[in-house]
């Protein structure tokens, strides 16, 4: 038997990093995402043989073990491997050697959700295989475990559910580990016109998210009040564009996209960087009214909201940076599992 599934990456609208603790512990988090047609994959093949093999195919890795419940956390694949740790010391199930093989769309630091989409598709793949009883929220919830808990990753909370529910989501974030996901119905018209006018660019760098991350953290535990009002602007900007969305007045994005990424780089010092700040002004030069670093910022992805027909002055003012293009479309729907 195989067993599969797959998993959107998302891009953050509006409120990222609200949904970090101790911020979303101490204040409340609020976020707008969406998911777009970038997956990762995961693949489970049942070996006759009493060993266990989990590789990436995208970054062509691979390591192979005898059978046991637990594998090594060591670096390599730790997140295949975590996932499997954690299943198997809450359940116990897996009697048999298998295969897991992933994929993803995106590569690793690139800002679209990549890490935590992954362990939502692997965690899928897992549950088709097991017959695990998991909703959405418990299985967004454990993903968030795995990685944050278990492996002691650190980010946010806003990917997992986005990655597990699909589609246009305005997010709340409690202390607790509460989060609240509220589905939004988008008119297809508006959702066709955000995705031509939404012109999503990767820079060709990566970033360390961690870094970013534990500087916002530290800044929170620290009371540093500019960073921290910065995080109350955005979790404002987030219900301002669920507003504007919702109301089909997508003319203003681009605006409530540019106060955003203001607001953002208060948050921590390489969010953005003079490379990335000259990509964001000579895009707006170019027609864009806003625009946004995508994930925790530091690299990787960047979208621009490009009015009109100004998506293509956009694309060509931005080939001089050495970056590309990405095609995509929005998704309605989240995690996919099946078998054969």
């Amino acid at each position: 038997m195989i067993f599969r599934s797959k998993a959107p990456l998302r891009i953050g609208l509006a409120g990222g990093g609200t949904d970090v603790s101790p911020y979303s512990d101490k204040y409340g988090g609020a976020i707008l995402n969406a998911t777009i047609s970038l997956f990762a994959y995961a693949t489970i093949e049942v070996l006759d043989e009493k060993k266990i093999v989990v590789e990436a195919a995208d970054r062509n890795e691979r390591q192979e073990f005898r059978f046991m419940k637990e594998l090594p956390i060591d670096g390599t694949l730790d997140l295949l491997k975590g996932v499997y740790n954690s299943i198997q010391k809450r359940y116990n199930s897996i009697k048999h050697g298998f295969r897991l093989t992933t994929y993803v769309d995106a590569p690793s630091g690139s800002g679209l959700g990549t890490s935590s989409t992954l362990v939502v598709a692997i965690l899928g793949a897992f549950t088709e295989w097991q017959k695990l009883a998991l909703g959405d929220y418990d299985l967004a919830h454990y993903a968030y475990q795995i990685e944050r808990k278990d492996l002691q990753l650190a980010g946010g909370k806003q990917d997992q559910y986005a990655a597990t529910f699909g589609g246009f989501n305005f997010m709340e974030f409690y202390a607790d580990d509460k989060v609240i996901v509220n589905p939004l119905r988008i008119r297809p018209e508006y959702m066709h016109e955000l995705a031509n006018n939404i012109l999503l660019y990767f820079t060709q760098t990566s970033r360390e998210s961690a870094v970013i991350i534990k500087e916002q953290v530290k800044n929170v535990n620290e009371k540093n009040k500019k960073s921290i009002s910065a995080m109350h602007e955005l979790k404002e900007q987030a219900r301002m564009m669920k507003e504007a969305l919702l109301m089909g007045r997508l003319d203003e994005f681009g605006e409530i996209m540019d106060f955003g990424f203001q607001q953002k780089r208060k948050m921590a010092h390489n969010i953005s960087n003079p490379f990335l700040d000259s990509i964001y002004e000579e895009a707006k030069k170019a027609g864009a009214t806003g625009g946004k670093i995508s994930g925790a910022g530091g690299g990787g992805f960047m979208f621009f909201y490009c009015p009109g027909n100004n998506r293509y002055k956009v694309m060509n003012c931005l080939s001089k940076f050495g970056g590309s293009v990405r095609e995509y479309n929005f998704t309605k729907y989240g995690l996919t599992t099946w078998s054969i």
